[in-house]
């Protein structure tokens, strides 16, 4: 079976000479706190799909894609095997905190998703393989 191909963004921003990231509380508790990415569609590469999630899951448009830095293959949890794409990208002119309901349909129509920044890998437990690549971030 052909791997699907996910689209991760490290979105980041430095506040007071420190690096952080953009993670979100999911609404639904099982889905824990996670990083933006999506499933690449069909005739997509993986730079314009870490675009389009970025923007369809935290409403933002003022940031830049500055590298892809990490390609892997990974076995979720159901046993389905993802090749990522981890990007890392820079915003500008962003809020501290905010809620959005993404707008890419699917599973996610009507949730809320509630955006907030981190400044170091260990600050928060996010939901697997979502940190796995905080080092090229962090350090």
């Amino acid at each position: 079976m052909k791997p699907i191909q996910k689209a991760y963004g490290y979105v980041t921003r430095v506040k007071e000479g420190k690096p952080q990231v953009l993670v979100f509380q999911h609404p639904i508790a099982e889905a824990g706190i996670q990083i933006p990415k999506g499933t690449v569609k069909e005739g997509e590469d993986t730079f314009n799909a870490v675009i389009r999630e970025i923007k369809e899951e935290t409403g933002l448009d003022n940031f830049e894609v500055e590298d892809l830095i990490a390609e892997d293959f990974w076995e979720n949890d159901d046993g389905t095997i993802h090749n990522r794409f981890f990007y890392k990208i820079k915003a500008t002119e962003v809020k501290d905190e905010w809620d959005y309901q993404p707008t890419g349909g699917g599973e996610e129509d009507g949730l809320i998703f509630r955006f907030f920044w981190i400044s170091s890998k260990d600050e928060i437990k996010l939901i697997r393989g979502h940190a796995d690549y905080f080092d090229y971030i962090f350090n």
